[in-house]
């Protein structure tokens, strides 16, 4: 669609509202007026003190103003964006739940407000110049208490590591993440790993000599599981041997997919010293699975956690999307049942994101509203049936082109949230992150200044180049002398 703006520059928050309704469409930002099929122009009227945008849509125009209460920016920004989003609104039917809101996190912005201004004032700005409908603005407080007694718990010399393992056993059709199937890339695997090692013994020697305390690991991808259990062990022993395990609150492996988990895989798992695990069916549902192009069973699922309960793992927890290709709201009903049937320490929710590297986006096959509006459905009753069963929100996020605009929560039981998904959506302190396509996270002690570092994203860049991506970690010293603990 074209997006004229007229008199004003707020292209980049204009062009985010309209991708609100639009997830998939390009949006062309003019200056001049450029009938499309769709297209729209907002305009900035300050003499008169009105701030107006106009839709096109389906052969109908659509009109909405409102007068500006002020001169400052961030007024007109925001009359512009309600402007716009009566319009779609108007002209689609169709109410997001989360408004005019297009952040990571909601919960932040909540949270500063409610210690500014209290939960009465909070509230209301939220739903009347927002537009967040009752049912998130009560997820963001029940979020908000337990995100802050984790952030809390924090110092400024502490930090988590991240560990990308970047393959999977088969790529799935709505993944976007730097993975690649071992049946492309299981070559570069054994090097990947050798080189990992060593690059996780250059973080450990820098965060010793700076003097940072490690609080949390978690070992993500793609699929850890995707490596075979005396590769998992190698990477383990690497973290174990170069870093001070001793202070540590919390230990991930993302085992991640049921049918690349085997006894011997969880074994060298647990031996490792992880204290938390992840066992993701996203659907039990086993024709959805199949549409998505996942090659194993919900029935492999409940084998894979049985099997990992049995050899002691007492932190479980389970991700699921809401919104794949082909499910319903009863079959998502049917997900959860299976689900709490297992009986996880905790569960997440994700949202379906579909970003244009995934296989779904590429065939076009989402309708965007009526998926939004069956996601919605299955998030609001996966909220209802946890919170029943005492596993309640903790942390919430939200990403870009995501069906229904909606968000991704973790549920857990009291005691078992996990402590590293809020520390990096907080960005509440410094996270260390190594392997193909990790970013580490710098956070000034005492401070809110975050400076990243990029690793290579693909693992053939990672391994070609490593000793120029080792280099990098230098800058992790540098942020330090700048900003010392």
């Amino acid at each position: 669609m074209n997006l004229c703006n007229i008199n004003h520059s707020f292209n980049y928050e204009l062009e985010k509202l309209c991708r609100i309704f639009l997830p998939y469409e390009k949006i062309n930002i003019l200056s001049m007026v450029e009938p499309d099929s769709i297209y729209a122009v907002s305009t900035l009227k300050k003499e008169e003190r009105l701030a107006v945008a106009e839709l096109f849509w389906a052969d109908k125009r659509f009109y909405h103003e409102q007068t500006l209460e002020d001169d400052e920016d961030k007024t007109a920004e925001l009359a512009l964006a309600s402007s716009l989003f009566r319009c779609f609104e108007s002209a689609t039917g169709y109410t997001p739940e989360w408004g005019l809101l297009t952040g990571v996190r909601p919960v932040k912005l909540y949270s500063r407000l409610y210690n500014s201004i209290g939960k009465e004032k909070t509230d209301g700005y939220f739903k009347e110049k927002l537009f967040v409908s009752d049912e998130k603005i009560s997820l963001c407080y029940a979020t908000m208490e337990p995100e802050q007694g984790i952030v809390g718990n924090n110092s400024p010399d502490s930090f988590s590591l991240y560990v990308s393992i970047p393959f999977c056993p088969s790529r799935c059709s709505y993944c976007s993440f730097v993975s690649h199937s071992i049946d492309k890339a299981g070559k570069l695997i054994d090097d990947y790993v050798k080189l990992l090692c060593k690059e996780l013994e250059k973080t450990a020697e820098i965060a010793k000599d700076r003097g940072l305390r490690l609080r949390t690991v978690y070992i993500g991808g793609g699929t850890p599981v995707a490596l075979s259990a005396p590769q998992i062990e190698q990477v383990m022993k690497a973290i174990s041997d170069n870093f001070d395990l001793n202070g540590i609150s919390e230990y991930t492996v993302e085992a991640g997919r049921p049918d690349a988990i085997d006894a011997d895989k969880l074994r060298a798992i647990k031996n490792g010293g992880a204290t938390r695990i992840s066992v993701n069916p996203q659907t039990m549902n086993d024709s959805v699975l199949e549409a998505i192009g996942r090659r194993h069973t919900a029935a492999q699922t409940e084998e894979a956690f049985r099997r990992a309960r049995s050899l002691g793992f007492d932190n479980i927890n389970m991700d699921l999307i809401a919104g794949l290709p082909t499910d319903t709201a009863e079959g998502f009903e049917n997900t959860l049942k299976r689900v709490l049937a297992l009986d996880p320490e905790s569960v997440t929710v994700h949202s379906l994101s579909v970003k244009k590297a995934a296989n779904i986006s590429i065939n076009n096959s989402l309708p965007e509203f009526e998926t939004g509006k069956t996601a919605s459905r299955m998030v609001r009753h996966a909220r209802g049936i946890l919170t029943d069963r005492g596993i309640a929100p903790y942390y919430m996020y939200r990403q870009s082109k995501t069906v229904g605009n909606l968000e991704n929560v973790g549920y857990a039981k009291s005691g078992y949230e996990g402590l590293y998904n809020v520390y990096i959506m907080d960005e509440t302190h410094t996270i260390l992150a190594c392997g193909a396509s990790a970013v580490t996270k710098l956070r000034q002690p005492g401070g809110d200044y975050i400076e990243r570092i990029f690793n290579f994203k693909y693992p053939y860049e990672y391994i070609s180049r490593f000793d120029e991506m080792l280099a990098r970690k230098q800058g992790i010293s540098d942020f330090y002398d700048r900003y010392p603990l």
